[in-house]
């Protein structure tokens, strides 16, 4: 069917010059720029409208109509449990299996090791010929376990060219997430080629090597990074198979992409289409034709909580919906007990089932490249790619993506941008539902197995070192102030506590002392709440009561004008250290010579405030 249905034929059109005098009316003289236009990390300014991108063609990728390939992690250390949790995978709609090795980017601590022994218990029953994928997620020290992948493969009387097998050789990747090498890439390089030289020579249809960008969204930073270290990684690869003699057409087949999908939806569904427009130039400057790369995702590591963790459970689905929206043609998802250990069979068969109701309910695969032509999403993949194709050149500049990581210039600019991350989460203004915006202090706690972590495996005595790439979760700051209150709790039997000082009527302090028990409890201090006083000796003795060493004043501006200063004065007297909830202003001099030592306010620095009310809560 082909036939428009002019759905808003009887309304008259409507120009953008009309709408922005809409808009201007409703901002009442607020700045357009400030309310309605923000900005990326990368300094990409986004607009709250955008016309359509007439002519706009569809990014070439997964073959539209295909699902992308569902992936599970297999993670247990246990090579027996391992296996019976893929069977369990394999069999309830999983077409692909992510071989996580211990000490690799995404082992959590967890993994399998690289003997034969391992991988051949571990895969006992999955018929590698059944249009299953295989993908490894290899650390330095356990990059053997492909060769003995295909051992594996040749003694089962496989042809090679039958297994869909992504081998993940990443050395590039594990010297940054590492900061140690056991060999320079000169010599690196050869052994790289040689790798995928035989692995190629026995049959395997590849990719082989793979350019992630993973390792620069754990450490924080950009999109624009993870994409230019991504093309960085590949390109490197590309010289040294070059440099082996393989044509560059046969070597650019060997290549594929691993990049983070988050729960910011338009950027990750921007970066992915960016990722092959970026890939397609790198080609056109080897002088062969574009074709679609293999792009794989997995779900972010760094915005996952252990607080409040089936919130995980959402920010997954958007990063999953994004991810297949953006043409990945394979999705790892982290089950959502990911961050508080081993998850156990029930947050597999929910990450496993996510993917299923995504692709199977909702159709998500059906349509290919459904962004193009949407004015927003076009607009934000030309900026990533311009922003991304600098800091490559950059790279370049260096001597590419080995000597810029050798030189710190990588980690440095990935450094800049976290730091700006963890300043924006201790604000608030990057949110954490359940972490730190409207924490629960008595949440259940979510099951996860009871397995021992893992001691990673070493290599020999590295011949280089850098400065490494971290790997982070944004919210840990916010969980160590909830973990030192459940030691309190633990220790004393009841947790740090801040006395909520309401002063007037309900309607003059509600609003105010709703946000304050939200700000604190982020922190773990817990909130001991009223229904206001009748006078100020009420008000004293109900803090006596609490057993609270710290007061938050709450009410409206109208009250505070009269009444601040005063509760304030006795509170101190009555050995509270009190604070405000709201923007001091003009009285702030007024408010603190009174007695108020901090304010608590929408933009403040939330973490910094909790850490010092810890510190007080803590003294004797």
């Amino acid at each position: 069917m082909t036939d428009e249905i002019p759905l808003a034929a009887e309304f008259p059109a409507t120009t953008e010059p009309e709408w922005r005098r809409l808009v201007e009316i409703a901002l009442k003289g607020a700045a357009f720029d400030k309310r309605l236009v923000s900005q990326t990390y990368d300094g990409l300014r986004i607009a709250p409208l955008y016309a359509r991108a007439v002519g706009a063609k569809p990014v070439a990728g997964r073959v539209a109509g295909s699902a992308w390939t569902l992936m599970q992690r297999v993670d247990h250390p246990d090579p027996a449990a391992a296996n019976a949790q893929a069977l369990q995978d394999l069999e309830n709609g999983a077409t692909g299996l992510a071989l996580v090795m211990a000490g690799s980017v995404s082992a959590n601590g967890y993994g399998l090791d690289a003997s034969p022994e391992t991988l051949a218990r571990v895969l006992d029953g999955v018929q590698f010929d059944a249009g299953i994928t295989i993908d490894f997620n290899l650390s330095p020290a356990t990059r053997a376990v492909v060769q003995h992948f295909a051992a594996l493969v040749k003694s089962r009387k496989l042809p090679p060219a039958s297994v869909d097998m992504r081998a993940g050789v990443n050395p590039i990747g594990g010297f940054a997430a590492s900061g140690a090498s056991p060999q320079p890439w000169s010599t690196l390089s050869k052994n790289f080629a040689t790798i995928i030289g035989e692995l190629a020579s026995q049959g395997f249809r590849g990719p082989f090597a793979v350019g992630d960008g993973r390792i620069i969204h754990n450490a924080g930073g950009s999109e624009a990074q993870e994409l230019a270290f991504a093309i960085a990684s590949a390109v490197e690869y590309l010289r040294a198979l070059e440099s082996d003699g393989v044509p560059l057409d046969t070597a650019r087949g060997m290549i594929y992409f691993r990049l983070a999908a988050d729960a910011d939806e338009f950027l990750t569904i921007a970066k992915l289409r960016a990722l092959r427009k970026l890939w397609a130039r790198i080609e056109e400057a080897c002088g062969v034709a574009a074709r679609p790369t293999y792009v794989a995702a997995e779900t972010a590591w760094r915005t996952m909580t252990r607080r409040d963790p089936y919130v995980n459970m959402l920010r997954t689905t958007i990063a999953i919906a994004a991810a297949g929206l953006g043409g990945a043609d394979s999705i790892t998802a982290l089950p959502h007990t990911a961050a508080l250990g081993l998850p156990d069979a029930f947050s597999r068969r929910i990450v496993r089932n996510t993917q299923l109701i995504l692709l199977e309910e909702s159709n998500l695969a059906k349509v290919g490249d459904p962004a193009a032509g949407s004015g927003a999403i076009e607009d934000l993949t030309g900026k990533l790619c311009a922003a991304a194709w600098n800091l490559f050149q950059e790279i370049e500049s260096a001597g590419g993506a080995w000597a810029a990581l050798e030189r710190g210039l990588i980690q440095a600019k990935v450094a800049t941008v976290r730091s700006e991350r963890q300043q924006a989460v201790a604000r608030r203004k990057d949110a954490f539902t359940g972490t730190s915006d409207y924490p629960d202090l008595g949440e259940t706690p979510a099951t996860v197995l009871d397995v021992a972590r893992v001691t990673p495996p070493k290599e020999a005595v590295p011949a280089l070192t850098i400065q490494s790439l971290p790997r982070i979760r944004l919210a840990e700051p916010f969980e160590r102030l909830r973990d030192a209150s459940d030691r309190i709790l633990e220790r004393t039997l009841s947790r740090p506590r801040v006395f909520l000082a309401n002063l007037g009527k309900a309607s003059d302090f509600t609003a105010r002392a709703t946000y304050a028990k939200n700000f604190y409890e982020a922190g773990g201090i817990e909130v001991v709440a009223n229904d206001g006083f009748k006078d100020q000796a009420e008000m004293i003795t109900a803090f006596y009561a609490s057993g609270a060493k710290l007061a938050c004043l709450c009410s409206s501006d109208e009250i505070y004008a009269n009444e601040a200063a005063e509760a304030a004065k006795t509170l101190t007297a009555a050995g509270a250290t009190v604070q405000l909830a709201g923007r001091p202003g003009a009285n702030e001099a007024k408010w603190r010579q009174a007695g108020v030592k901090a304010f608590i306010y929408v933009g403040c620095d939330t973490l910094a405030t909790l850490r010092a009310a810890h510190d007080i809560l803590s003294v004797k």
